[in-house]
């Protein structure tokens, strides 16, 4: 009765999430916003403020215009090479992330006119006695993927001798520097100003390069009506000044000035947690929402695709081994970008990050759950099925009320151990724009470049986290032996 009644309300819940992911849906198609993808670590032109809202040249910008033109926008958050790619695939309906304007972007995208013009510059540490391009040869040189700073340095590596090494984030590739693993990094000139104006421990060693402009992007052939808009606020911003007081609102020096002072207040454990608690608790409960839906799907997932392996059949046995055999051999990084973004290409439909994240983690993580509910049954005497079934109870009864009871308790440290790894596998859906610990953190440090102390923290809280999900499990395996 126990197990029927845990099945049961499995179902109502995946019920209950599938019922609202059609009314989120729904609610999309008929609303006249539109999502705009960004990427939020890349100050200026688009970070969160201290009151953990989007702000920089470009959020500014894209808001401004959708005022002046009657729409609304729904800012994403995304990691910059995400964000080209959910662009590709339609998850967005257009992309501001200090996209620079390249005839291979052209190919697949339509772009707005320019509004920003930029150079790439490189950057190198304070204490550094590196200060021109043939100095790199044999050296070690970071970038950030898919940015024209990477671009550019891929295409001089061999002309100076030096190996690039790839990052997703300004922050991380900016401490490689910092701490003397890599000789130095490209950069868009206003970005490495602006980063070196808040603190961070480098210097410009060269005039900018390769210069280049910023744009709007939609997907080639879609969204043209968006596009004109844009290209209409834009020109009515230009004429009225409206845009160089965005500008002058983040490049100014008086404001840079101000933002440096207030970030020094601000450096301790404790007053990084006071400021940040908001940012922090809703990443904390999104990192908890993920954890809790992904566990109970990917555990009724796993029983399902577990018990068909056990069967007397040898079509469910095949099937369950083909699942189990594909989805723990796929990493969860490509299977979550595979699912957000690759299965829109191929359907042309929307599918909102929380769902693509519970798919993910259900696929994912209900694999591992059925290859152990498979053995925990597999181990489990074959006396006790021959035992039932002398009695005359059919085998599927046999299997639920006899075998499975005791495969449970077999089964119960696996579990354990696979909530755990579901929990920190949430971090890795950051990638599709879950605003989940992972990527606060992300957004957190693109504002006050303090990684170590904010990484600290984050750690603390998933420490914590684990330490409670292990009491519960505990307590709950406990329970089973009684």
């Amino acid at each position: 009765m126990r197990i029927r009644w845990v099945i049961q309300v499995l179902v109502l819940i995946l019920c209950g999430i599938l019922i609202n992911c059609l009314r989120t849906t729904t609610s999309h198609a008929t609303s006249k916003t539109y999502v705009i993808g960004t990427d939020v670590t890349y100050p200026p032109f688009e970070f969160a403020n201290q009151k953990n809202r989007y702000v920089g040249i470009d959020i500014d910008l894209m808001k401004a215009i959708a005022k002046q033109e009657g729409f609304k926008v729904k800012i994403k958050p995304l990691a910059f090479n995400a964000a080209i790619q959910a662009l590709e695939s339609g998850q967005i309906d257009g992309l501001i992330a200090g996209l620079t304007i390249t005839p291979a972007r052209r190919v697949k995208f339509d772009f707005s006119t320019p509004y920003y013009k930029t150079g790439t510059i490189m950057a190198v540490a304070k204490n550094s006695k590196v200060h021109s391009l043939k100095q790199l040869r044999g050296k070690r040189v970071a970038i950030k993927t898919g940015t024209a700073g990477a671009t550019y340095a891929n295409s001089i590596k061999h002309k100076y001798g030096f190996k690039t090494v790839t990052f997703d984030d300004s922050d991380n590739m900016y401490q490689d520097v910092v701490t003397g693993n890599s000789a130095a990094c490209f950069e868009d000139q206003p970005v490495m100003q602006y980063s070196i104006q808040q603190g961070m421990k480098l210097k410009i060693v060269t005039q900018p390069t390769e210069n280049g402009n910023y744009g709007f992007a939609v997907k080639r052939g879609q969204n043209q009506a968006l596009l004109k808009a844009f290209n209409r606020g834009f020109s009515t911003l230009q004429h009225n000044g409206q845009f160089a007081t965005i500008q002058q609102r983040y490049l100014g020096h008086s404001q840079r000035k101000r933002s440096g002072q207030a970030q020094k207040k601000a450096r301790g454990f404790t007053a990084l947690l006071k400021q940040n608690q908001h940012a922090l608790w809703h990443g904390f409960q999104t990192t908890m929402l993920l954890t809790i839906f992904g566990i109970v799907c990917a555990t009724l997932f796993g029983l399902i695709i577990g018990l068909l392996g056990v069967l007397p059949n040898k079509v469910t046995q095949a099937s369950s081994n083909i699942v189990i055999y594909f989805f723990r051999g796929l990493p969860l990084l490509v299977l979550a970008l595979f699912i957000y973004t690759g299965i829109p290409s191929l359907t042309g439909h929307k599918i909102s990050a929380f769902v693509a994240g519970i798919l993910t983690l259900t696929l994912d993580e209900g694999a591992y759950v059925a290859a152990f509910v498979r053995g925990g049954i597999e181990a489990v005497d074959p006396g006790q099925m021959e035992a039932a079934r002398s009695l005359g109870v059919t085998y599927g009864r046999s299997l639920l009320k006899v075998i499975l009871p005791q495969g449970v308790r077999l089964m119960v440290p696996s579990f354990i151990n696979q909530f755990i790894m579901t929990l920190k596998d949430t971090s890795i859906l950051s990638v599709i724009g879950l605003l989940e610990l992972t990527q606060t953190g992300k957004v957190i440090i693109a504002r006050n470049l303090e990684g170590f102390k904010i990484w600290t923290i984050i750690a603390m809280i998933y420490i914590a986290m684990i330490t409670l999900l292990t009491w519960l499990s505990n307590f709950v395996q406990k329970r089973l032996k009684v």
